[in-house]
């Protein structure tokens, strides 16, 4: 049987390496991307940026206390999505199996192929091949699992590469903050810092029991990262372009206030399976069908989005332009198409604090009660 072997890559930087490849004068710079309001958030940072304090989900407001100089760019998801594109093409022509894991993330299984080639040899032949192909930077970290070759990953950053040997994971967790194991958010690192928990190696010496305790199952959890165990498998890369929802109604109709709140609903719902599923469309399509059955659609292309805001918008736009035959509608529908991986903080370009929060609570409530358990009030129609 073969040792498993792990490749983790990840673009640097990945929105601001494309904006410096289409613009060489901000190489060097403190670059942010991110909403441009005043209540805009940041998206994503150059490291320059970064030495002042600055990090992705900040109020780009702060950030720019923190760096006055720092240049500001609204960002292009359309051009992002076409050169992580790019580097999925690569890959896909060269490794065994991969998971695309977000927009600028991947993974890949090389188990065995040590056999053949060296997989750090092959990593280092494929990442420059990225590279040649892409011009931008990526990183990478070989280890026996995700969980250790993502983590390797952010100590190889900027753009370099990081093996880590099999039987020297836990030696190499050990000395790094709990902060650098995924998962571990805010909340969770505050808690453990309370508990005089701040690096890897004194996690791993916290009873079991205790993080079950303070933790639930995630306590389960952070004592296997500790100890370097990962046994999650490489999820072959299978892009689905697209979801959809209809409703057929059971009585004809022409209340257009009862349509209305019914799209609200569909919307809302796509929306939070995007978000849920971490990915971003960039085409919305609004279906009708009149009792004569007659059926009628319309489309629009849109930056890459998870958000309600923008999405209910384009819904109840498009079904304006498409109801002109005022008669008795049968039928409603709307497809999500051009799906990309990506979490809904992509969208930090279109969204500012506020929307964001309210939005990641409404998620929230979701996933414990249901997608029905909490609702705009657009969306709930009372008949008269």
């Amino acid at each position: 049987m073969y040792q498993r072997a792990i490749l983790h890559l990840d673009l640097d930087a990945f929105f601001v390496s494309v904006e410096c490849k289409q613009n060489s004068s901000l190489a060097g710079k403190p670059v942010l991307i991110g909403g441009t309001s005043g209540r805009g958030v940041v998206a994503s940072c150059s490291y320059e940026a970064r030495r002042f304090g600055i990090h992705s989900a900040m109020p780009m407001r702060m950030a720019l206390q923190l760096c006055p100089d720092a240049i500001v760019l609204r960002g292009d998801m359309e051009t992002y999505s076409k050169y992580s594109k790019l580097v999925t093409e690569v890959i896909e022509s060269e490794a065994p199996t991969f998971e695309k894991a977000s927009i600028d993330e991947f993974y890949l299984d090389l188990t065995g192929m040590d056999r053949y080639i060296g997989c750090f040899q092959w990593a280092k032949e494929l990442r420059q091949k990225i590279m040649q192909n892409s011009g931008l930077p990526i990183s990478f970290g070989l280890s026996v699992n995700k969980l250790v070759s993502k983590v390797s990953t952010g100590e190889a950053k900027p753009n370099g590469v990081l093996q880590i040997n099999a039987g020297t994971e836990r030696n190499f967790l050990a000395p790094l903050s709990i902060s650098k194991l995924p998962s571990v958010g805010k909340v969770t690192y505050k808690k453990l810092s309370f508990m005089g928990v701040r690096t890897i190696k004194i996690l791993r010496e916290v009873p079991v029991r205790l993080l079950q305790r303070e933790f639930g199952k995630h306590g389960i959890s952070l004592s296997q990262k500790a100890n370097a165990i990962d046994r999650t498998p490489v999820i072959p890369h299978n892009e689905r372009k697209s979801i959809s929802t209809e409703q057929t109604f059971l009585t004809d109709t022409i209340n257009i206030q009862k349509i209305k709140s019914i799209l609200t609903k569909m919307a809302m719902k796509l929306s939070f399976e995007l978000r849920n599923s971490a990915k971003l469309t960039s085409c919305i399509t609004v279906k009708i069908r009149y009792t004569d059955f007659n059926t009628y659609t319309k489309q629009r292309r849109i930056p890459y989005t998870a958000s309600d805001k923008m999405i209910l918008s384009l819904v109840m736009s498009l079904f304006d332009r498409l109801y002109e035959r005022r008669q008795l509608i049968r039928l409603v529908g709307i497809r999500f198409n051009g799906l990309v991986n990506g979490s809904h903080q992509l969208s930090l370009l279109d969204d500012n604090i506020r929307d964001i929060s309210l939005l990641q609570t409404m998620d929230k409530i979701r996933r414990r009660f249901g997608k029905d358990s909490v609702l705009l009030a657009k969306a709930i129609h009372t008949s008269r």
